[in-house]
């Protein structure tokens, strides 16, 4: 009986090194994968802040966690089994839809920037597309934006996490490492959103100390500085943020073009970049990124300026007509 014994625990001991193992590989592999999302993960930090300013203090973070929520609800219930499903049954539709994803953020982006140069205009357009502007309707409708562009971003991190596993895996890994990311990808976004927005209370609070030792005195400089300076940070970030939209919506349509074979954006985009990095040999990657972005966000701005009309003339009395019909009594 005792050896029977020692074979169990050293059968228990064999699987567990194999769980680790596999734990190890889930884990390296989920890095690996998260890491090559990294840059449309920096565009949904910037992003996601501009929705929360203008509202009560008390309001900010119940926003952030409703919206991290519903980016949960995103990535887990709905993109991570339509990302197993597409690879399985349809693997030529994720293109398209990224591209359809694409086209919303340059709209949304663009939007934007057209309500900044012309504030008056844009309210008569915001006004056939929007509903009630009372407190909780308009907190009710930042959410459902935030959360709506947040799909698209987390599409295509999950896309670009799915192209990043290995063909071979099975469905069960592929699915797990969907999981992983997805979930640590969201951690680390709205806990970024979280410490940025309030941290300006932290600035009042470190600001009101009452100590005269010097960490004291130093801690109210610090304070003041994030009191200061948290208004300004948070206007640049929703300007970075407005700015990423319409450069990831742009670079998604590039490289979705490309895909069917209509290179000549990508390889213009391309060559424009190469220039500018050769001429600039010191800081070539800074530089062939940034006019990467550029020229990604000169034809994303070009799709929203077409989609804004398009959406206030057309998509926005079909879909007003469309919940009527839903509404009406039967």
């Amino acid at each position: 009986m005792s050896v029977g014994l020692i074979a169990l625990l050293d059968d228990v001991a064999a699987l567990a090194k194999v769980a680790a193992a596999s734990l190890d590989d889930v884990a390296g592999q989920a890095a690996k994968a998260g890491a090559k999302a990294a840059g449309v993960v920096i565009d949904d930090a910037a992003v996601t802040p501009r929705y929360v300013v203008g509202f009560a203090a008390e309001r900010e973070l119940p926003i952030v966690s409703r919206i991290a929520l519903g980016s949960l609800r995103n990535k887990l219930l709905f993109l991570l089994p339509a990302a197993l499903a597409l690879s399985l049954l349809a693997p030529w539709a994720i293109t398209p839809l990224l591209m359809l994803g694409g086209a919303f953020l340059c709209y949304e982006g663009t939007e934007k920037v057209y309500g900044a140069i012309w504030p008056h205009k844009a309210h008569e357009h915001e006004a056939k597309t929007t509903g009630p502007a009372d407190p909780q309707a308009l907190e009710d409708q930042k959410v459902s934006g935030a959360i709506r562009t947040d799909f698209i971003l987390s599409a295509e991190i999950m896309a670009i996490t799915l192209a990043a596993i290995p063909a071979d895996d099975s469905i069960w890994l592929k699915g797990l490492l969907l999981a992983v990311v997805g979930l640590g990808i969201t951690v680390l976004v709205y806990g970024a959103v979280a410490l940025i927005v309030k941290a300006d209370d932290v600035g009042v609070a470190l600001a009101s100390g009452r100590s005269l030792s010097f960490a004291g005195g130093l801690s109210r400089v610090i304070g003041r500085g994030l009191v200061t300076g948290m208004p300004v940070f948070l206007k640049v970030l929703a300007i970075v943020g407005t700015a990423a939209m319409i450069w990831v919506g742009g670079g998604i349509i590039v490289h979705g073009l490309a895909t069917y074979g209509l290179t000549a954006v990508e390889h213009a985009i391309h060559a424009v970049a190469e220039g500018a990095a050769h001429a600039l040999p010191a800081l070539d990657g800074l530089v062939g990124w940034l006019v990467t972005a550029a020229g990604s966000g000169v034809l994303g701005l070009a799709i929203g300026a077409v989609l804004i009309p398009l959406t206030s003339l057309v998509f926005a009395p079909a879909w007003q007509g469309l919940r009527s019909l839903r509404d009406q009594p039967t």
